[in-house]
C-alpha cells in the first residue's frame, strides 16, 4: 500500500526535499545542544510552509515517547484536522522508528521523507542503550496499514550529513 509517488506532492522537487531535510538535520543538532539524542523533525504543508519543528525530548523530559517525530505529531494532532495532515509531509533526519511510524499513521500524515535509513543509524549507534534500534524499516511497517502513505528515503545526498550528528554524539 506504500507509495513512492503521489501527485499531491508533485511540487516538492528533490532540491526542495533536501532543503527541508537540511532543516530537520539542523533541528537534530539543536536537540544535542539541549541535552537530547540527535533527532529532528519538521512538518511541512502542501504549499511548502514549515508548520512545526521538533527536537527529540526523550532524555531531558524523561519521556520514552519523546522522539522528535512522535512529539511533533502529538502537537500537530492538537493543531490540525486529520484531513489537513493527509496533505502534509513529515521530514525527519533519520528514518522513523516503529513508534514514530505508528504516530505518523495515526496522525494521518500523507508523506514521510527521511535522510538516513534506520539500518545506517544502527551501524553508528550499535548496541547503545540510549538508542535501541529495531531491525526494520518504515516501509515494511507502514505497508501493513490501510492507508496509501508516501515514503521517500533515504536521501543519499544527505545520508552522511544526517549520520555525522550521530557519530559525534555516540562516539
Amino acid at each position: 500500500m506504500i507509495k513512492a509517488y503521489d501527485e499531491r506532492f508533485e511540487r516538492f522537487t528533490p532540491e526542495e526535499d533536501e532543503k527541508y531535510l537540511r532543516r530537520a538535520i539542523a533541528v537534530s543538532k539543536m536537540s544535542v545542544e539541549h541535552g537530547n539524542t540527535p533527532f529532528g523533525a519538521i512538518l511541512v504543508d502542501i504549499d511548502g510552509n514549515i508548520l512545526m519543528e521538533q527536537e527529540n525530548i526523550e532524555l531531558t523530559e524523561r519521556d520514552c515517547t519523546g522522539h522528535a517525530e512522535t512529539t511533533l505529531l502529538r502537537r500537530a494532532s492538537h493543531e490540525y484536522e486529520k484531513s489537513f495532515l493527509w496533505d502534509c509531509t513529515l521530514y525527519t533526519s533519520c528514518e522513523p522508528c516503529c513508534m514514530c511510524c505508528g504516530a505518523a499513521y495515526w496522525a494521518n500524515v500523507g508523506r514521510i521523507v527521511f535522510a538516513a535509513a534506520e539500518q545506517d543509524l544502527l551501524k553508528v549507534t550499535g548496541n547503545n542503550e540510549i538508542n535501541p534500534t529495531f531491525k526494520s524499516d518504515s516501509r515494511s511497517l507502514l505497508d501493513k496499514g490501510q492507508k496509501a502513505m508516501v515514503i521517500q528515503g533515504p536521501m543519499e545526498s544527505l545520508r552522511d550529513e544526517a549520520l555525522a550528528v550521530h557519530k559525534d554524539f555516540f562516539k
